[in-house]
């Protein structure tokens, strides 16, 4: 499959021109267990020279995942605790937005099933399944040890709370609304540059991590294509990989 990258490749020049820093960072979601689709997630983060922040459902991760990271390019974060929504009529699927009685028990008990196994290589980020997350939960976190909340598009504000600092994601590649598959791709390429003339705007933070989201267990070959590309790109056109690599929020 062929992409027009033009766009890109002009917005990314005048990123460089002027000067706007464009740190770049890769979230995959929903990971419970090692599976060939993952490996070919690792392969590719390492490929690219990109670190991927895994989101790993704490509930139902499966032990094999301790194995299948270990020296691979995937830093394990927190997502959510069983991926079980909990929605009303009156909201979108959640599992921490609509209010509920233990909520703020299912982020601990999240944040101690992935430390017993993953232990320090554990990166205290919190992704709430579906990117939604109720304000109530997220005061919390902090006190549980998260120093990252991380959701979908351009953050409001530099921290979710006091001692967490919001990184979101921005691009992702999956049409979940109609197909499942590629999203058109000229869509997507247009997506990026717009987010990339809002930070040269200073209608974006432009110290927010550009975030790519992907899916790895339900992507086609025209998405792993254009994960790929997509990511060869940003890179060659001057962005630079950032990686949750401390416990606190310094980063940005």
């Amino acid at each position: 499959m062929r992409f027009d990258w033009s766009p890109l490749r002009n917005a990314l020049s005048a990123c460089r021109t002027d000067g706007t820093a464009l740190p770049f960072w890769w979230r995959d979601d929903d990971a419970v267990a090692a599976t060939p689709a993952l490996d070919r997630l690792a392969d590719l983060a390492e490929q690219t020279g990109m670190s991927v922040h895994l989101a790993i459902v704490p509930a139902h991760a499966e032990n094999g995942l301790i194995t299948a990271i270990a020296s691979r390019a995937l830093i394990p974060i927190v997502h959510g605790w069983a991926h079980r929504d909990h929605s009303d009529p009156e909201t979108r699927k959640n599992e921490f937005l609509t209010p509920r009685t233990g909520a703020t028990g299912d982020t601990q008990r999240a944040m101690d099933r992935m430390r017993s196994l993953f232990g320090t290589a554990l990166a205290p980020m919190f992704v709430p399944p579906w990117n939604r997350i109720n304000p109530r939960v997220v005061q919390d976190l902090h006190a549980q040890g998260y120093t990252v909340l991380s959701t979908f598009g351009a953050r409001a504000q530099p921290q979710a709370a006091p001692g967490l600092a919001a990184i979101n994601t921005h691009i992702d590649p999956i049409w979940w609304k109609g197909t499942r598959d590629l999203v058109d791709p000229d869509t997507l390429i247009a997506r990026a540059c717009a987010h990339l003339d809002a930070r040269r705007a200073g209608t974006e933070d432009a110290r927010e991590p550009l975030g790519l989201l992907t899916h790895h267990l339900v992507h086609t070959n025209a998405i792993w294509d254009f994960t790929t590309a997509f990511v060869q790109e940003l890179l060659a056109g001057g962005a630079t990989p950032w990686k949750m690599e401390r416990p606190d929020n310094e980063q940005t």
